[in-house]
């Protein structure tokens, strides 16, 4: 069994557009070959420069009837519009949404909590995983090390009450471990089991990030990265999905 050590990045202060995310994390923590670098959506957004204000939007009719019927900011609601796809169901509160990516979450996953500052609305990376990549990229010109990189965000779930961190984007890892055609401790094939590794480490990072203490990044150190995959392989098919 593997043994697991999540170490948080401190010390980096707030971050803005262009600001070099690989270096300052490599700055502040010593990377090793086979590490696992988890990154915040939020700090990937920022850098990227998927930060609005409402000067930046101007809210359709169709925000304002959402703003209406969920109690939410009309500009609020443009900038959910813009993020989604389509629109899964919405209730006072509450949008849940299919963004252009593929995710099903609340409101598109724009969010104004940690955003910088009063009316700052931060958005999902545009590309999580192309982001992941330059990230993995940028770290391995830094300091020669060879890393995974994930990008995580906070997401609700459908059966249970409580949110928890997946993955929504991945680089030099597989978000899945298939167990299946294994044989289990009995010794019988599992025909079922896949594992969703890269969320399971997402969620094990938040553990020790938290979500006030403005730390954008934690590294985990003993997981034993295989393949090198894209989040696209989480989705649910369509032809799967039971609650479309």
């Amino acid at each position: 069994m593997n043994k697991l050590e999540l170490f948080p990045v401190e010390g980096i202060g707030a971050l803005g557009k262009g600001d070099d995310l690989a270096g300052l994390i490599a700055g502040q923590f010593s990377l090793e070959d086979g590490d696992v670098v988890v990154v915040s959506s939020k700090a990937v957004s920022k850098t990227e420069g998927n930060v609005y204000t409402r000067e930046d939007l101007t809210p359709s009719p169709f925000a304002h009837t959402l703003a209406e019927r969920t109690n939410h900011d009309p500009w609020y609601c443009e900038l959910v519009l813009r993020e989604s796809a389509d629109i899964v169901r919405m209730a006072p509160g509450v949008v849940i949404s299919r963004t252009r990516h593929g995710f099903v979450l609340a409101n598109a996953g724009v969010d104004a909590s940690n955003a910088g500052g009063e009316g700052r609305l931060v958005a999902l990376p545009k590309d999580p995983d192309g982001s992941a990549r330059r990230l993995r990229q940028d770290f391995l010109d830094r300091t020669g090390k060879n890393v995974a990189v994930i990008i995580s965000d906070t997401f609700g779930r459908t059966w249970r009450v409580g949110q928890t961190d997946l993955a929504v984007g991945v680089a030099g890892l597989s978000p899945l471990r298939d167990y299946r055609g294994e044989k289990d401790a009995d010794g019988r094939a599992m025909s079922r089991t896949c594992l969703a590794h890269a969320d399971e480490l997402a969620s094990a990072a938040e553990l020790v990030r938290g979500k006030a203490e403005g730390i954008p990044a934690v590294v985990v150190r003993g997981y034993q990265c295989q393949g090198d995959g894209a989040v696209s392989e989480t989705l649910m098919p369509a032809d799967r999905d039971l609650f479309r």
